[in-house]
């Protein structure tokens, strides 16, 4: 049953996604401890305020057992770590920063995990290291898949590529690892929606990511799948939802966008271009919210 006996360790739960994501896991019955640099609101949140560029709090951070005086520090303390913590765009920072930052927490969070003897990691990949922005490079083929070539257009997009290749390497030399890389489309909260009727009337306001997103409380769902994927190894699944964000069919946009593109399926309605399917098919994901939905 998912949450018995599992202790999840989730490094910035205090952002976008894991706003959403902290609760889902707690209503799903996992013990819940939340890493960020950022103080919690709620002053029973078990978390501890850690800096993951610094090695020795990351491994600090990851050894935390119990909670209030009889908190404790000792390997072995979680059984999955979900990490999230990124500079989430580029350009918020200068890129020497962006790329620094962004490295060296996954790095830490990665070799601190090995060394506690976690061997579960789910890391909050990203679209972006598949090619995106897409106004900027040739597209092969559709629908988008894992198995597109990585490559890093902006420095968050390297560090992506990198962060994934890093995953494998740390998988190599230890066989008994898992990082599950998800490559989490544009992140939707429902309040966001209403500025997608904007898109409608200039579809290259969204050409950069073939129009794509996820819903955040999908997102949650995409990562408690991945909690549960129990298979050794690296791997990586695009998380987005069934649809785009237009209402123009989506074979429509191809034809005029794209038309270079090999079609190697037929697209029906809005039905989305980065394809979930080996999501669905192999963690069981199943986004149901849509915006359409919601506007």
């Amino acid at each position: 049953m998912p949450g018995d006996s599992k202790r999840i360790a989730v490094t910035g739960g205090h952002g976008k996604v894991g706003k959403v994501l902290v609760p889902y896991l707690k209503d799903k019955g996992y013990d819940v401890f939340v890493i960020d640099r950022d103080a919690p609101s709620d002053p029973d949140e078990l978390a501890m305020v850690a800096d993951l560029t610094d090695f020795g709090q990351t491994l600090d951070a990851l050894s935390s057992v119990g909670e209030d005086t009889y908190a404790r520090a000792e390997p072995g303390a979680f059984d999955v770590v979900v990490h999230l913590a990124s500079i989430p765009h580029p350009r918020m920072l200068p890129d020497s920063d962006e790329f620094r930052l962004n490295m060296m927490a996954t790095y830490n969070v990665f070799e601190a995990a090995r060394r506690l003897g976690i061997k579960d990691i789910v890391w909050a990949a990203s679209e972006v290291g598949i090619g995106v922005p897409f106004d900027k490079t040739d597209v092969p083929y559709v629908p988008v898949d894992e198995d597109y070539p990585m490559r890093g257009y902006t420095v968050y997009a390297l560090t992506k590529v990198l962060g994934e290749e890093m995953a494998r390497q740390f998988c190599l030399n230890d066989p008994e690892m898992r990082i599950t890389c998800l490559r989490l489309s544009n992140v939707m909260d429902p309040e966001e929606y209403a500025k997608f009727e904007g898109w409608q009337n200039d579809p290259t306001r969204r050409l950069w990511n073939m129009w794509t997103y996820i819903d955040n409380r999908d997102a949650a769902q995409g990562i408690e799948c991945a909690v549960r994927y129990d298979v050794r190894g690296k791997d990586a699944f695009l998380i987005t939802n069934d649809e785009t964000v237009m209402r123009r069919p989506t074979a429509e946009l191809l034809d005029r966008y794209y038309p270079q593109a090999e079609r190697k399926k037929a697209f029906t309605g809005n039905e989305v271009i980065l394809s979930n399917a080996k999501a669905k098919r192999v963690l069981g994901f199943k986004p149901v919210h849509r915006w359409t939905d919601e506007v």
